[in-house]
């Protein structure tokens, strides 16, 4: 299986990532990208190391490949496959949110309804189960940037001034199909291996043009990756940021200009049914937003452990107000772990075999994340008060024989050195108050999509109301005016 330097080796391939207005020339070399590249590094070996695990017979490949690509057929490889996730989830505490094995879900899930992707003229349906076991087979990073560019939510691509600015078929070759234009948001998308390039949100028969996917190599020529201001380079120090030290992943528009897409990198030609159908008949946005979930479970329980500790630090876990505040967030990190197993408990057979997440547990959690996020972080800030303002401006005070005496004097607590004080602080910062803070809370405030959008549609859709309806007639039909009706 493929080790974290094998995977290093392969970035320095010639892939146009661009920032502050010049092209990188080695991702991994490059103080916005080196120490994220290393922490997926990390993912890699913990994988393949047996001892972890991870692995796993595939009978796609008939070899041994990562759990967290696999198709679950039983309630034991179900269970098996969210423990392989949440072994990756722990090693970054959350803080990465697109690992390789959150792209990887939606492809377990395409392999297995490979006929979703059947196409009359050409064979789709093989280019899709070759390319997943490609994924087992290499234990590849594909990254993916599935929704258009922010020009006008009013109407749909055909309806903006200007051509092709969503991605789309420019022309058709012998060869495959010219796409140009841009998608968003390919988080991770400058350091993985590969770009999966498609469009989640509906599309009218006008748009057919942009009724597309695809995967390429990041290095693919006329692929662009304009990215976002990274963090990780403004960190002064690991002890100072020691999230936005090693977290800090990528996020970009994914520019192309005439790209050549060669036809067995092509799963839905021009065909807006289908787009739909990719997300949502192979099960793939269950499977793949419980791989996240799972993701996000790590993430509150390490901030939760944060504020715990900081009560412990300055004293205040004794005072019933601070104790109703953690009693709050516990029940906010309990609600999510809760649903989590309860989507896996519920998770039912497909056509396919394979078993999808309960979806009422599941997207009913995903309705109320853009609330739990905000709330957990806000709990967090009252507990930390004052404290993360109140800390020297970086470790070098605490070496200067200038400043180093008086930081160790006046910033500590009973028990709790001014070293142990100042790292617990600035990790509370680095989750509250720093530019990796903002992004976080944006990311999981629209991680499933806009709020009214996972409300309205995927947790409404999906709760079962017409059950609940039903019985509720029951109960008003079992009585009238003259008091309760005899049963027949």
């Amino acid at each position: 299986m493929r080790t974290g330097d094998e995977y290093i080796k392969t970035l320095n391939d010639g892939r146009t990532v661009l920032i502050d207005g010049e092209a990188v020339d080695n991702v991994a070399e490059h103080p916005a990208f080196g120490n994220v590249i290393r922490t997926i590094a990390e993912l890699f070996d913990i994988a393949a190391d047996p001892a972890n695990g991870m692995q796993y017979h595939s009978e796609e490949i008939n070899g041994t490949a990562n759990r967290v690509f696999s198709i679950p057929r039983t309630a034991e490889e179900l269970k098996l496959r969210r423990q392989a996730v949440e072994r990756w989830a722990k090693h970054t505490h959350g803080w990465v949110g697109r690992s390789p094995d959150h792209v990887g879900t939606f492809f377990a899930a395409f392999g297995a309804h490979a006929e979703v992707f059947e196409n009359s003229e050409r064979d789709f349906s093989g280019n899709i189960r070759r390319y997943y076991e490609r994924i087992l087979r290499e234990n590849l990073y594909v990254s993916y940037a599935i929704i258009p560019p922010q020009v006008s939510r009013a109407t749909t691509a055909s309806g903006w001034e200007g051509d092709f600015l969503q991605v789309g078929v420019v022309k058709e070759t012998d060869e495959g199909l010219i796409v140009r234009g841009s998608q968003m948001l390919a988080t991770g998308g400058a350091i993985a291996d590969e770009v999966f390039v498609t469009c989640i949100k509906p599309l009218g028969p006008d748009d057919v043009d942009f009724a597309i996917s695809f995967a390429l190599p990041a290095a693919t020529e006329g692929l662009k990756f304009l990215c976002r201001r990274p963090f990780a380079p403004a960190a002064t120090s690991e002890f100072d940021y020691p999230l936005t030290s090693h977290y800090d992943e990528p996020d970009a528009l994914v520019i192309f200009e005439d790209v050549l897409v060669p036809w067995d990198r092509i799963f839905i030609d021009r065909n807006v049914e289908t787009l739909r159908r990719q997300f949502f008949e192979t099960g793939a946005h269950a499977l793949g937003n419980w791989q996240a979930q799972t993701r996000f479970t790590t993430k509150l329980q390490f901030i939760a452990a944060v504020a715990r500790k900081i009560t412990q630090v300055n004293g205040t876990d004794r005072i019933p107000g601070v104790q109703e505040k953690l009693g709050e967030l516990a029940a906010l990190v309990a609600s999510v772990e809760s649903a989590l197993i309860a989507a896996e408990y519920t998770a039912e057979a497909d056509s396919s075999g394979m078993l999808v997440p309960g979806k009422r547990a599941l997207y009913g959690v995903m309705g109320l994340q853009s609330e739990t996020y905000p709330r957990v972080i806000a709990i967090l800030r009252d507990l930390v008060g004052g404290g993360v303002l109140q800390l020297p401006s970086s470790v070098v005070d605490m070496k200067s024989p200038v400043t180093a005496a008086d930081v160790e004097r006046y910033i500590t607590s009973p028990g709790v050195s001014s070293e142990e004080r100042i790292k617990l602080f600035r990790l509370a910062w680095d989750i509250i108050g720093s530019e990796f803070a903002g992004r976080h809370q944006q990311y999981e405030l629209f991680y499933a999509g806009a709020p009214f959008v996972v409300k309205g549609v995927y947790t409404y859709r999906n709760y079962g109301y017409e059950a609940q309806v039903a019985e509720l007639d029951e109960f008003l039909a079992s009585y009238g005016v003259d008091g309760r009706k005899e049963e027949n």
